[in-house]
C-alpha cells in the first residue's frame, strides 16, 4: 500500500432529520463503487444507526464494539451492494450518544485506516449539531449538507454550516437538495443558504446539485435496497450518479483509471444541474 494516495473522506450531514440523508449516503456510495472505485460507508449515527437496516444487513458486531476496544476494524466490516464496505453502527445504545476521548481516538484511527484502504469513505453522520456530530464531521475532508425544500430544513442546513464554519473554517461545505421537483426549486433552496453564508459567515458554499423527488426511492427503501441498483434509470438514480461523478472528479483514485460512460454521465448531470 506504500505510495497510495489517501482516499477522500466525505461526511454526509443534515441539520434536520427526515431529509433523506442516509439514502443519499448509501446511494452515492453505490454509484461511486459502480465507477470502479473502492468505497466504504461508515454509519456515524452511533446510537441510532440504520445504514444496515436500509440495506437489509444483519450485523452481529458493530462500530460500538470497536469504540469500546472489543473488536478490530476488520471484524466489523460487512460487504454491501456493489462491493461497498459497510461499517455498521449500533442502535439503541445510549452510551454511544456521547463519546469519550478514548472512543474519539479509536474513531479517528478507524477513519484514517479506512482512508488508506479506500478511494472514498462516506460517513453518514447523525442529524443535528451535537458535539458527537460535529466532532465526526471534522474528521472528513469535506461535508455535504443534505437539505429539502422545507423552510425548517433550509434554516437548519444554514445553522449547521454556521457551526462548522466556526469549528473548522477551512472545511469544504457543499449543499445537496433532496426530493426536489425540479432544478429551479433546488437552486432556490441553495441560494437562500448561500446568500446567508456569504453575508453572515463571509464564506461561500458549493452547490453539488439535487436529487429528484421520486417514488422509486421509497420502493427501494421498502425492499431494503439502494435505488441505484433496483431502479437504475429512475430520476433519483440519475441524480445519485451525477453526484458520484462530481465527487469522483475531486479524486484521488489511487492512480487507477475510472471507466465512466461519458454519455450517460453527461445526461445524468444535465438532468440534475
Amino acid at each position: 500500500m506504500t505510495g497510495k494516495a489517501r482516499g477522500r473522506v466525505v461526511a454526509i450531514a443534515s441539520g434536520k432529520g427526515g431529509v433523506g440523508k442516509t439514502n443519499v449516503a448509501v446511494n452515492v456510495a453505490v454509484a461511486l463503487a459502480k465507477l470502479g472505485l473502492r468505497v466504504g460507508v461508515l454509519d456515524g449515527d452511533f446510537g441510532l444507526g440504520n445504514v444496515d437496516v436500509l440495506l437489509g444487513l444483519t450485523p452481529v458486531v458493530h462500530l460500538g464494539h470497536l469504540l469500546d476496544g472489543e473488536r478490530s476494524l476488520s471484524e466489523i466490516i460487512l460487504e454491501g451492494p456493489a462491493g461497498v464496505s459497510i461499517i455498521p453502527s449500533g442502535s439503541g445504545i445510549p452510551k454511544l450518544t456521547a463519546l469519550t476521548s478514548v472512543q474519539r481516538g479509536r474513531l479517528k484511527l478507524a477513519v484514517d485506516q479506512l482512508a488508506e484502504l479506500l478511494d472514498f469513505l462516506i460517513v453518514d453522520t447523525a442529524s443535528g449539531i451535537s458535539e458527537n456530530v460535529i466532532e465526526t464531521i471534522v474528521l472528513a475532508d469535506r461535508t455535504l449538507l443534505i437539505t429539502s425544500l422545507e423552510p425548517s430544513a433550509v434554516v437548519d442546513a444554514y445553522a449547521t454550516a454556521k457551526v462548522l464554519s466556526a469549528v473548522a473554517p477551512t472545511l469544504d461545505i457543499g449543499i445537496v437538495v433532496n426530493a426536489a421537483r425540479n432544478g429551479d426549486e433546488a437552486s432556490l433552496a441553495f441560494r437562500q443558504i448561500e446568500i446567508a453564508a456569504t453575508r453572515f459567515l463571509s464564506r461561500s458554499l458549493t452547490y453539488y446539485g439535487f436529487i429528484a423527488e421520486d417514488a422509486s426511492v421509497r420502493e427501494a427503501v421498502l425492499m431494503q435496497r439502494s435505488v441505484v441498483e433496483q431502479e437504475p434509470q429512475a430520476m433519483a438514480s440519475r441524480g445519485y450518479r451525477a453526484l458520484a461523478v462530481r465527487l469522483a472528479g475531486l479524486g484521488p483514485t489511487s492512480g487507477r483509471s475510472v471507466e465512466v460512460d461519458a454519455a450517460l454521465a453527461a445526461e445524468d448531470i444535465s438532468r440534475c444541474a
